[in-house]
């Protein structure tokens, strides 16, 4: 199984981006699909997860800011990115776990103030 995500890139403050990740596999089987995300000298943390009943949940620092949304027939996870702070720069990392978990490879997000 294979994740590739993609759609980082440079944004103001205020800005939105969108990013996707397209799994090799199905994913409408999935027990969950989530987005972490890395910044440097930080641990990595969970940005927004949806379960397989499409329950999500998002941490504190981006609720009412950031969306996870699903595409089964594409096989796609994106996280619609709003209102883009300074300290939303990091590394995004897609997360899918079927019974074994996988990750994409990570795309840079730099706001900038």
């Amino acid at each position: 199984v294979q994740l590739q995500a993609f759609g980082g890139g440079l944004v103001q403050a205020g800005g939105s981006l969108r990013l996707s990740c397209v799994s090799s596999r199905t994913i409408f089987n999935a027990n969950s699909m989530a987005w972490y995300r890395q910044a440097p000298g930080e641990q990595r943390e969970l940005v927004a997860v949806m379960t397989s009943d499409g329950t999500t949940n998002y941490a504190d620092s981006v609720k009412g800011r950031f969306n996870i949304i699903r595409d089964n027939t594409k096989k796609m996870v994106y996280l619609q990115m709003n209102s883009l702070k300074p300290e939303d720069t990091a590394v995004y990392y897609c997360n899918v776990i079927w019974s074994v978990a996988y990750w994409g490879q990570g795309t840079q997000v730099t706001v900038s103030s």
